[in-house]
């Protein structure tokens, strides 16, 4: 009697880190993160044997000194789109390995697709390879996008052994991969997204990335909880890890870069959504001021610093007498917990009572503020709902604020209130800190604070309960 077959057993892996267990847990051993075990199959015996690959193993290079290596110069390549251009530290290096998420819809392949177009209108050899799409499907979008007929191959496909062919017999000098999770290698028996294709996919772009000097982008899923879905280890691997910030309800569009190894990590690029594709917005400071409301209570202007970036943002509060046993605390766009202590000390230290009010905190725009610079401007709106009084339409504020009340110094002082005069902001509430370094620009009130308390008391903005104290 012949023996029947034994089926394999499944295991779990674990989507951020790879680990592998033969029982389901809720949290990781590896790297302690819950709920990242996916069940699988484990590869038959005969699926494991790779394809011998056509290159030698390694790089063959011999070792060196440190000292006797030529460092040479970055070079980055413009891309045409100056907030691009921004994000990456001055444009795209050869031989990187770029990675941009985001949520689905927000136009992560749009604004590749405009990259593409702008480096083969300059000339450059580029191949936009899609395994979500089909070449019909990328040519319609191409052609709504106006740049349909621009010079730029294109490559259906997604087996990595038929894609590593076409970039050895293509040579391109920039490739986008839309998206590595759709990416897989034939000889392997997990499916498309799984952990272990993932990394060996990636893992085949960037050795030929580091090998011929091509530059290519990956786009990248995200998983719910907002983080690139696949292993930890793929942000690892690559240069450069940008995230697209913004959702179909938004008109503009953030990218910003969690890591850079040509650049600094601390910009912020601003997009607008158009019909004819994504839209560099160059002064961000007007445009995000555009729509602010004149001669209405709870709205503060503060210049906050995104990399080296000045950008004006209009804080919104509103302060309603609550009905509730415990007050509400609805924070947009700043960290709720920062909210809650500045709320606690606008009470303690500036005799503004909050205990029996609803407190809802906005950043217009769709943006996120998390530096303790904007403290100050938080306070003073807040104030002014409470006091039901609006501050002139010219007044901007910036500042730290201690758990003693007091306003504290920021960094990039000069560089905020350059923008704040280039705007037309007459009077600025500042930290009296340090304040004597700082030359105002012309036609810049600045008003020196100690305390946050002064800083309520010179826009009169105590609250009627406040004062009968």
């Amino acid at each position: 009697m012949p023996l029947k077959a034994r089926t394999p057993k499944s295991i779990y892996v674990c989507a951020a880190c790879g680990y592998e267990t033969p029982r389901w847990m809720g949290k990781c051993p590896g790297c302690e993160a819950w709920n990242t075990l996916e069940e699988t199959l484990p590869q038959a015996a005969n699926d494991t044997a790779r394809k011998p690959d056509k290159r030698p193993g390694g790089t063959g290079e011999a070792e060196a000194m440190l000292s006797d290596i030529r460092s040479g110069e970055q070079i980055h390549q413009s891309t045409g789109i100056p907030e691009f251009d921004r994000v990456l530290g001055g444009g795209v290096v050869e031989g990187s390995l770029l990675l941009i998420g985001g949520e689905p819809g927000v136009g992560k392949s749009t604004l590749l697709l405009q990259v593409c177009a702008n480096l083969a209108g300059m000339g450059k050899r580029v191949l936009y390879i899609t395994g979500e799409e089909s070449a019909r499907q990328l040519k319609l979008r191409a052609e709504r996008l106006k740049v349909g007929e621009h010079p730029m191959m294109v490559l259906a496909e997604n087996a990595m052994d038929a894609i590593s062919a076409k970039l050895e017999a293509l040579q391109p000098e920039y490739v986008v991969v839309d998206s590595i999770q759709t990416m897989y290698r034939p000889d392997m028996a997990s499916a498309p997204g799984s952990v272990s294709q993932v990394r060996e996919s990636a893992s085949l772009l960037m050795r030929h990335a580091k090998t011929t000097g091509c530059a290519i982008m990956m786009v990248g899923h995200v998983t719910k909880e907002g983080a690139i879905a696949g292993p930890r280890v793929l942000e690892h691997m690559v240069d450069v890890v940008l995230y697209f910030e913004g959702d179909y309800k938004r008109e503009y569009r953030l990218l910003r870069a969690n890591k850079n190894r040509f650049g600094s990590v601390n910009e912020l690029g601003l997009f607008e959504m158009t019909g004819e594709g994504m839209r560099a917005v160059e002064n961000a400071s007007e445009t995000l001021l555009q729509n602010r409301a004149a001669g209405i209570s709870g709205s503060v202007v503060f210049c906050g610093m995104e990399g080296s970036r000045p950008m004006l943002v209009d804080l919104q509060a509103l302060a309603a007498q609550s009905f509730y046993a415990s007050p509400k605390r609805t924070v947009n766009g700043m960290d709720q917990g920062r909210v809650a202590l500045l709320l606690a000390v606008l009470e303690k230290r500036a005799g503004l009572r909050l205990y029996n009010q609803d407190v809802y905190i906005n950043v217009a725009g769709g943006l996120s503020l998390d530096e303790p610079a904007a403290d100050l401007a938080v306070c003073l709106a807040v104030a002014s709902s409470l006091s039901d009084k609006a501050l002139p339409q010219d007044v901007a504020a910036m500042g730290e604020v201690g758990l003693l009340g007091e306003v504290r110094a920021i960094p990039h002082m000069e560089r905020r209130l350059a923008e704040c005069a280039r705007m037309g902001f007459a009077q600025v509430i500042c930290p009296k800190d340090r304040l004597g370094r700082i030359k105002a620009p012309k036609g810049v009130k600045l008003v020196p604070v100690a305390t946050l308390s002064q800083a309520v008391a010179a826009l009169h903005l105590m609250a009627v309960e406040a004062k009968n104290q």
